[in-house]
């Protein structure tokens, strides 16, 4: 299988905006569906894809490393055999200990490195799925790359809630604490109520993935592998799966050409909530403004997703 970035041709189709891929990729699978699909739109210039940790004990026994991260992406790029190299970064191993002691990591240092330079005129996005560890530990080692780029996170909540804290939130509260209460970072946030609406069925899944040559076969496999470990832990998980993470791909990779911020995804600004040592979020009146999706065009986030593997495949 080749990527369909050769598909497309560079006099139509161009890269509108750099991207960095921050995610779990060991744990939940949603995020290989994600990266499959990023690797796969010419719209965006991957610069880095960082693999993060997530709490151990959790996933039903899958492997919680940054390292564990990184090899399931080298996998997936493996599957996509393609032309163009993609650098992997490993991510912290640990949450910040304080809110403004960063974790140095070579996850940290990539995304510095490439906020820092001045021979791009395309806007970078931090294009999140987990913990928040490595954007807040980069921010906090250098300062000045706050106004240089922009994170859109998959994560924490919608409204004010003291409901106890989300998953990719609680992964490093510290680090949300850091990100919302204290930075500067402008923040496109994609929170729990909204990236449910990026609801699969099982059939879609065995129709249109999984005979899609070897990125299908791997990343339904790698779903029913965690179906089947869910079950064999006591969670019957039915027969629909959230691709959370992909709303990523949606508002960096496949935004409308004229006028992108008033397109086919519904968003609304508001202040930054505060977020408490539990997880929790206030209303905090005075936070900076930040942008919160509310509602998802899945439509086209499928579609585009289902059609570029199709097309993947038929290449290969």
């Amino acid at each position: 299988m080749k990527d369909t970035k050769g598909l497309f041709s560079k006099r139509l189709v161009a890269p509108r905006s750099r991207v960095i891929l921050d995610n779990d990729f060991g744990g939940d699978p949603d995020g290989l569906f994600q990266l499959a699909h990023h690797l796969l739109s010419p719209s965006v210039e991957i610069r880095g894809i960082i693999g993060s940790f997530f709490p151990s004990g959790t996933n039903f026994g899958a492997l919680s490393s940054a390292g564990a991260a990184c090899a399931a992406i080298r996998e997936l790029i493996a599957c996509l055999e393609a032309p163009a190299s993609f650098p992997v970064f490993p991510g912290a191993d640990a949450g910040l200990s304080e809110v403004r002691t960063p974790v140095v990591s070579e996850g940290a240092e990539a995304i510095v490195r490439e906020a820092m330079r001045d021979d791009s005129d395309l806007p970078l996005y931090i294009a999140c799925g987990g913990g928040l560890t490595d954007i807040a530990s980069a921010c906090l080692m250098e300062p000045e790359i706050v106004g240089r780029l922009t994170l859109v996170w998959i994560g924490g909540y919608g409204v004010p809630t003291s409901a106890g804290s989300e998953y990719n939130l609680g992964m490093d509260i510290k680090a949300a604490q850091f990100v919302f209460n204290d930075s500067r970072i402008p923040l496109w946030q994609i929170p729990c109520e909204t990236y449910r609406q990026a609801l699969v069925s099982h059939a879609e899944l065995l129709r249109q993935v999984k005979p899609r040559g070897k990125t299908g076969g791997f990343l339904a496999d790698k779903l029913e592998d965690f179906l089947y470990r869910a079950k064999q832990s006591g969670f019957e998980l039915g027969e629909t799966y959230v691709l959370g993470d992909s709303p990523l791909v949606l508002v960096t990779a496949l935004p409308c050409a004229f006028d992108p911020d008033n397109s086919s995804s519904v968003f609304t600004s508001r202040p930054a909530p505060h977020i408490t040592d539990t997880g929790a979020f206030e209303e905090n009146p005075g936070g900076r403004t930040i942008r919160v999706y509310t509602r998802l065009d899945t439509r086209l986030l499928f579609e585009d997703f289902f059609s570029k593997l199709a097309l993947s495949a038929v290449s290969g």
